[in-house]
């Protein structure tokens, strides 16, 4: 599967064809087109294998100005999906049309296939360096490849088109001790290979901190949040600078153009080719573009899409995406990176005397408020620059953005969590609370 099928498929030339001679007086075609290949691992051993496709098609569609969508998911009538988006168009008010125009790119696919017998092998490889160090533990996981073809074409001359392959794991180890039970998890998403060595390091790494538990801190002391467990700070800042925020008044930030925000330690910004997440072009057509949000500290550009620009009175940033396909689009990320710092993982924890290194949670963050409360889900202690074991019971609080102006030092070590690329972090301002029996 590719785009280039995708682009010969005539049904999205026959739906604004026949939008228009129906009265529309412009259109837009998003189609998607997706294949997975997923391989699961349960109780140390291979247990399933899949392959799953998906296609859907969204039209949208304004007549006398009042816009229209609807979705169809595999073989529908091409005059059934325009009367249906037509009916749904009498029951909303008139709207600004903005559509790209006269943008016909020839994009390269993003990725490439792997076959499912070399999904299996490395799922076989992680699992067997796990359990060679820890044959009591019980590894469970997934091992991906999804392709997805993307085109979006419009009666104002906009065709574009591309293919993404990921390629995506995920490994639990679950450590049952007596009446404790622990439970270890990571993952990676990539393009092109995945390390099974290098995920089942982290996992092992993991479990040699947890082979004591240890009581839990208490009060305001530095938190180490590792690179799995960062992105739940980065939701808030992603929020605050969503331009329809924004203009809702709704960001903290809406006032705060060109000042400091954070630590002037930290630069945070999106890439069009950066990582599994690249993407040449939003889902209004716009071609997305390198971005700088935060740059050592000051606040420098928000996002948008389209109709955001507009009431912003600024350029198009290239961030209109559909959160489903039956969505109209609205400010978006691709894909959002931290700057990484120099310090070493080790380093980091080397710098706390007394500290919580916090590395699975559970709980709500990135509200836009900033406010957050998690249970640790799985923490380590931090004495005098050592891991000295595992935390339960644990819960850590307080305000992101409070937290990111007390930033004390950023890690090396920047991953992909989802599609946020974010090192690993030392934070104060935050407020540690454990029960101890």
């Amino acid at each position: 599967m590719d785009s280039e099928n995708l682009s010969k498929d005539t049904l999205a030339e026959e739906l604004l064809e026949l939008a228009i001679k129906s009265g529309a007086e412009a259109a837009e075609v998003y189609q998607s087109r997706s294949l997975s290949r997923p391989v699961f691992f349960e109780a140390n051993r291979l247990k399933q294998l899949e392959t799953s496709q998906s296609e859907g098609i969204a039209l949208r569609l304004w007549r006398n100005g009042c816009p229209g969508l609807t979705v169809a998911y595999g073989s529908v009538p091409a005059l059934a999906i325009v009367e249906k988006a037509l009916a749904l168009s009498e029951l909303n008010q008139p709207e600004l049309v903005e559509l790209g125009s006269n943008f016909q790119p020839l994009y390269p696919d993003l990725g490439k296939s792997v076959p499912i017998e070399v999904l299996v092998d490395w799922g076989k490889e992680a699992i067997a360096l796990i359990r060679d160090a820890y044959p009591e533990v019980v590894c469970n996981g997934d091992w991906e490849c999804d392709i997805e073809a993307t085109r979006l074409v419009n009666t104002k001359g906009l065709d574009c088109h591309y293919t993404d392959t990921t390629l995506s794991c995920y490994i639990s180890a679950e450590w049952v001790r007596g009446d404790d039970f622990l439970s270890v998890s990571d993952g990676q998403t990539k393009r092109g290979e995945l390390h099974p060595q290098r995920l089942a390091n982290q996992i092992l790494q993991r479990l040699i901190w947890a082979k004591e538990n240890v009581p839990s801190p208490n009060g305001r002391i530095p938190i180490l949040f590792t690179s799995k467990a960062a992105d739940m700070l980065w939701g808030s800042v992603q929020a605050a600078l969503n331009g329809k925020r924004v203009l809702e008044a709704a960001s903290p930030w809406a006032e705060r153009l060109g000042s400091p925000v954070t630590a002037s330690s930290l630069t945070l910004y999106q890439d069009p080719q950066a990582g599994p997440y690249s993407c040449p072009f939003d889902d209004e057509g716009t071609p997305t573009q390198f971005l700088v949000f935060i740059e050592n500290g000051t606040l420098k550009h928000f996002y948008g899409d389209r109709t955001t620009r507009g009431q912003l009175s600024t350029h198009s940033t290239g961030n209109g995406f559909r959160p489903s396909l039956g969505s109209y689009p609205t400010p978006g990320l691709f894909n959002f990176l931290i700057q990484p710092g120099s310090a070493s993982l080790q380093e980091l924890i080397q710098q706390l005397d007394d500290g919580l290194i916090v590395d699975q949670m559970l709980g709500n963050g990135g509200s836009i408020s900033g406010d957050f409360s998690i249970n640790v889900d799985l923490g380590y202690r931090v004495q005098n620059g050592h891991v000295t074991g595992r935390v339960k019971d644990t819960m850590v609080a307080g305000n992101v953005y409070t937290a990111l102006k007390q930033l004390v030092r950023l890690g090396n070590d920047a991953d992909w969590n989802g599609s946020c690329y974010t090192p690993s972090l030392i934070v104060e301002g935050l407020s540690t609370t454990g029960r101890n029996n």
